[in-house]
């Protein structure tokens, strides 16, 4: 087991990279599993890249993957245990619902709830206080700070009334997306499909608490994980990169997983910003 990284400057060519060396490896060890994990948003660009590339025109034994997709994969492996999987527009629903029947309860955003797109909003936080491990204790401490801010803090406790409300209502029944990492991570040690395999994340600039935890995971079971950084010199504009970096570390550490070497790349001129000379200064000298 090993963590490695790959870093270069945006456009160096990380990424077709890691690619070449993936499609290399596969080929060299058709029954070892490869898997690329990226946003959502990416997955599709990502095959066509590998495809293109590969000499035989197919991914083989190499997978494209975000981590909502991973969360199928592996529980189709392992199995779970049946929950209705809410996507935004039942969560909405759910917190009308909830809304209508708590209106007196909440003094500051009780009548707001009925304004358009309001809903969507206050859904918008509590799936960011999920995504980010932020329990309502957390946000009762959050209000604690707001003591000179009677506005913000009136916010905060309907929020939290409602936050509490919303997790009664979804007991063992539902099941939120923030959710499915959780699941993952616990599910993942059970994976044979994904034991002994190669893992890469690519395109991502950072990771929440609940992608750490699946991150913790595949260091476990995974023989490598690589990770894809942006990171040229030293200036604040990579403080994020940095921070990624360090945690990580500590979590391979606290796993007993070996540091793998890492590749920097030092392409210059930026490969994709080549024929955009202004671009490409700019991304050299900003800041």
């Amino acid at each position: 087991m090993s963590l490695r990284f790959v870093f270069g400057a945006s456009g160096a060519g990380k990424s077709t990279y890691l690619q070449k060396d993936m499609i290399e490896k596969s080929m060299a060890d058709t029954k070892k599993q490869f898997t690329f994990l990226v946003p959502d948003q990416f997955t599709m660009q990502v095959q066509k890249d590998i495809v293109s590339m590969h000499p035989n025109k197919g991914i083989m034994n190499i997978d494209v993957l975000s981590f909502g997709r991973l969360y199928y994969r592996v529980m189709e492996e392992v199995g779970k245990k049946e929950q209705l999987l809410l996507d935004d527009t039942g969560k909405n629903l759910i917190l009308r619902h909830l809304a209508l029947d708590m209106e007196e309860e909440l003094p500051v955003i009780g009548r707001s709830m009925r304004k358009v797109g309001y809903i969507h909003e206050v859904k918008s936080v509590i799936s960011e206080f999920m995504q980010y491990s932020i329990s309502p204790k957390d946000v009762e401490k959050i209000m604690q700070t707001a003591k000179d801010k009677p506005v913000l803090r009136g916010k905060l406790a309907d929020v939290k009334k409602l936050y509490e409300a919303f997790l009664q209502y979804l007991g063992d029944k539902y099941l939120t997306t923030e959710e499915t990492l959780d699941q993952l991570a616990m599910a993942l040690p059970s994976s044979e499909h994904f034991r002994g395999s190669v893992v890469a994340l690519d395109g991502f600039t950072g990771f929440t608490p609940v992608q750490n935890r699946v991150i913790r995971a595949l260091l476990q079971i995974c023989e490598e994980v690589i990770v894809v950084i942006t990171k040229d010199g030293e200036s604040d504009l990579f403080d994020l990169s940095r921070k990624t970096i360090a945690s990580l570390e500590k979590m391979a550490k606290e796993e007993n997983v070996a540091r793998g070497k890492d590749i920097v790349l030092e392409g210059k001129p930026v490969t994709r910003l080549r024929k955009t000379r202004e671009l490409a200064f700019l991304e050299e000298n900003i800041f």
